[in-house]
């Protein structure tokens, strides 16, 4: 099954999928890995969050691939609607396994071309 890795650079985001699960299975919340992974060759990654299959969100918190029952009161996962409000909320633990689907990651070294210029996506808009 492929990841959906969605990297985000300032203010501009991309999309892109990645058939080698292997080469992300394992990796934690806060670790770094290559961008060549995803074809982003020259750039570094941190991952920053995720989501499973299911929808429920990765946290940052939560040891390893398991999925848990935890009461929030807010942050990742839950946002209440008034102060001091509680809710138990089904989260995923922060490590990546074959039930992810998203990856979101933050680029912290800059290859030397542009993300737009590696994917094409400026090309569509140049042309209008």
């Amino acid at each position: 099954m492929a990841f959906k890795v969605v990297v985000s650079n300032k203010a501009d985001t991309y999309q892109m999928e990645v058939d080698d699960t292997k080469a992300l299975n394992g990796l934690v919340i806060g670790d770094e890995f290559d961008g060549g992974i995803v074809g982003l060759d020259g750039y570094t990654l941190k991952i920053t969050g995720g989501s499973d299959k299911n929808g429920f969100t990765m946290k940052k918190d939560v040891p390893g691939t398991r999925r848990i029952k935890s009461l929030l009161t807010g942050g990742i996962g839950y946002h209440p609607k008034a102060d001091g409000v509680k809710r138990r909320k089904t989260v995923r633990g922060n490590t990546i396994a074959d039930d992810i689907v998203q990856i979101n990651s933050v680029v912290v070294n800059e290859g030397s071309k542009p993300i737009a210029e590696i994917l094409g996506a400026g090309e569509e808009e140049e042309e209008e």
